[in-house]
């Protein structure tokens, strides 16, 4: 069944809905909206599974609201109780629904209905003091949401979801990919069985589907495809370029700055890489304003989130956080430092642009040696992507350019010492990364060119590490002059005083101060680690079945030794002395006697 247009929705929607969906400008719906939320309303458990950009907020918000009002002529809602909760796996996410749901509430006959946001980076005693106040409706994460419901002092949220009419797991497969599976499992147990529940995914995984049987009650399964073979928006346009190791960050930056980009987002592989490009890059794109976030970025993600929307002209540097579920309709551009480590994750990554219908493209850099991933992500995810070198936009990478690229790289570590430790840990980091990527058949870490990486990177010198072996030494290009590298300061004065008296005790003891006085342990590359590591879990296995084995055909069982009843006759008379020698009726002489010891 195909609905186009929300008037036409079977149970029909109330006018305060409807009013609020057409001051927003929607007036067809989605298919995924037309198939989830006339199934919702004629209460049925849903699992939908549509691509990114679909429209799948307000496939659960709409009927999510709907029941609340039908509820609400049935009998009053009591302000204490919580009869909607919608689970998301990250709070800038869970910020977004929240936000949704409160354009909803600028209509008259909706403003009445309680909201609360329950997310992390902030005492729980907050979020404990805002339901005390009244949430009927409840948007949370998973791990805030065990929190409150494991807390007794302030609160009895339990007790508050006794009525329960609606829950929703968006992004469920982000929500396990992310480890809170127990957690949800947690979650499920305090709440009715008596409930509707939708879950929502771009994805389906197995994972996935025994959360299904543990959640929902014989639920009606949609999957809504485009009309394409492919299964990013049929708007998208994904691109990739083959460039040498030594250039991919010149040809990134050559390519923003060839086309006029009104928003962008620019993934990374780590925390530590969009550190330090994120202090390198304002110097390179002087027209362009830099933003960047990630997960180690408790309290300021929502603030830089909101910035970057209002602005114009602007880059955001980001690591996978930022990868699902979030909506920001005039991202023209997803640029991608390189593949990322779930090949499921290109996908939500490109999603980001092209959403609602409107047009949008990303970019992938490979290195040769990665040349395999274009088929691979072809046959495994239906992502095809085009080569850039088939367009008439040449990129053209000059020595000249490397020599003032490096050379603005090189004086910016060198006037701070901090950018020099960010640029060290990005590198180090982002090889770490690599060597964990679930295609490592093709993503070979051997493979890599490390020299010419660290090269791309701008770094003054070659971090210590296992991995780096001489070919890549001589692949590296540093500065051209000798550099003193404990001459380089912290812009820091109070870091630098530190540096500075650790350094003169180095210089006296040979030590440096901050390490502790111990051997230090061979370090290994991170692929023989993980080889070793998987190795001895499969001894281990071994080792459990064979002694299962052995268990079970009665073998090297030690049987426990049966007591004797002379044991236990002589171990009576023991005690009965003892008990002699307190009531006093015989003397130490004579208790050391018949004990036989020694005097």
């Amino acid at each position: 069944m195909v609905i186009k247009e929300w008037f036409k929705v079977t149970p029909a929607l109330s006018p305060p809905v409807l009013n609020c969906i057409n001051k927003q400008g929607f007036k067809t719906m989605t298919p995924i909206q037309a198939a989830v939320i006339p199934l919702i309303l004629s209460c049925k458990d849903v699992v939908a599974e549509a691509v990114t950009g679909s429209g799948k907020t307000l496939a659960f918000v709409v009927p999510m609201l709907e029941m609340l009002l039908k509820r609400e002529k049935e009998a009053p809602l009591r302000k204490d109780f919580v009869y909607a909760v919608v689970i998301s796996p990250t709070r800038e996410l869970a910020t977004q629904i929240f936000r949704v749901i409160e354009e909803f509430q600028k209509e008259p006959e909706l403003e009445h209905f309680t909201l609360s946001l329950l997310v992390g980076g902030r005492p729980i005693e907050v979020d404990a003091e805002s339901m005390q106040k009244g949430a009927q409706i409840v948007v949370c994460t998973p791990g805030r949401f065990q929190d409150l419901l494991a807390e007794r002092k302030y609160l009895n949220l339990p007790g508050r979801l006794k009525d329960l009419d609606f829950l929703v797991l968006d992004e469920a497969d982000r929500l396990l990919d992310l480890g809170f599976s127990a957690t949800l499992t947690t979650i499920l147990q305090y709440l009715p069985r008596q409930r509707r529940t939708g879950l929502f995914s771009a994805t389906q995984t197995k994972e996935l589907q025994d959360l299904v049987r543990a959640g929902l009650r014989n639920p009606v399964l949609i999957s809504v495809k485009e009309k394409s073979s492919i299964s990013t928006p049929i708007a998208l346009e994904n691109y990739y370029i083959i460039v040498q190791p030594e250039d991919k960050f010149l040809f990134l930056l050559n390519f923003i700055r060839n086309r006029e980009i009104s928003k962008g987002l620019f993934f990374l592989p780590t925390c530590a890489c969009v550190d330090y490009w994120a202090d390198v890059l304002p110097a390179l794109l002087p027209d362009l304003k830099i933003f960047f976030i990630h997960g180690k970025m408790k309290l300021k993600r929502n603030k830089i989130l909101e910035k970057f929307r209002a602005a114009e002209k602007t880059i955001l540097l980001c690591t996978d956080l930022m990868a699902r579920g979030l909506d920001i309709p005039e991202v023209q551009w997803v640029l991608q430092w390189e593949p990322p480590s779930s090949p499921a994750a290109l996908v939500h990554r490109a999603g980001r642009t092209a959403r609602g219908g409107a047009s949008g493209c990303s970019l992938l850099p490979l290195l040769p040696a990665e040349d395999a991933y274009v088929p691979f992500i072809r046959a495994n995810q239906r992502v095809e992507l085009v080569d850039w070198r088939s367009s008439t936009d040449e990129i053209k990478i000059t020595q000249k350019l490397r020599d003032k690229v490096l050379s603005i790289l090189h004086e910016q570590q060198m006037r701070d010492r901090a950018v020099l430790d960010k640029g060290q840990r990005a590198f180090v980091s982002h090889i770490r990364a690599y060597s964990k990527h679930e295609c490592n058949l093709l993503l070979r870490l051997k493979e890599l060119p490390l020299g010419h990486i660290a090269t791309s990177y701008g770094l003054l010198k070659l971090p210590i590490m296992p991995e780096i072996k001489e070919e890549h030494k001589k692949q590296f290009v540093g500065p051209k002059d000798k550099i003193d590298y404990n001459s380089i300061p912290y812009k820091d004065k109070q870091k630098e005083a530190s540096r500075l008296q650790k350094l003169e005790e180095y210089k006296n003891t040979g030590t440096w101060p901050s390490k502790k006085k111990k051997k230090m342990l061979k370090t290994q590359p991170w692929e023989l680690a993980k080889q070793n590591k998987l190795e001895n879990k499969e001894k281990r296995m071994k080792r459990k079945e064979l002694k299962k084995k052995h268990k079970e055909e009665g073998k090297n069982v030690k049987k426990r030794k049966a007591v004797t009843q002379e044991e236990l006759s002589e171990l009576a008379a023991d005690v009965a002395l003892i008990k002699k020698l307190k009531k006093r009726k015989i003397t130490k002489e004579q208790f050391d006697q018949a004990f036989d010891v020694d005097k």
